[in-house]
């Protein structure tokens, strides 16, 4: 059964074009990952300052197992002096996917 993890990061207006350009710059970090099977960076519309870091994996084990090799690396930035956060406080949240529908193909 399918994971799903949502990142939860609060974002102040002023560093939202650092944090998708931050995410544009890791394209490929996670695509190869074994076990993936979806991102999605969802930009706050009104009313919010909340992005949601939405990312579907094969397994729990398949997640943990990125986190453990490549996650980290990913997140780590470039070495040397690392840039401040874009976000000001995250949160993690988990699910099973339990029930899914796809558009009809006719």
């Amino acid at each position: 059964m399918s994971v799903v993890k949502i990142n939860v990061l609060t974002v102040p207006e002023d560093q939202r074009e650092t944090l998708e350009k931050r995410f544009a710059a890791r394209a490929g970090a996670v695509e190869s990952s074994d076990g993936f099977e979806w991102f999605e960076l969802l930009r706050p519309v009104e009313g919010t300052d909340t992005y949601l870091v939405y990312t579907r994996w094969r397994s729990e084990e398949d997640f943990r197992r990125w986190m453990e090799r490549r996650g980290q690396a990913a997140h780590a930035g470039a070495q040397g002096e690392k840039p401040r956060p874009a976000a000001t406080d995250a949160t993690l949240w988990s699910f099973e996917v339990v029930q899914q529908a796809a558009p009809r193909q006719d």
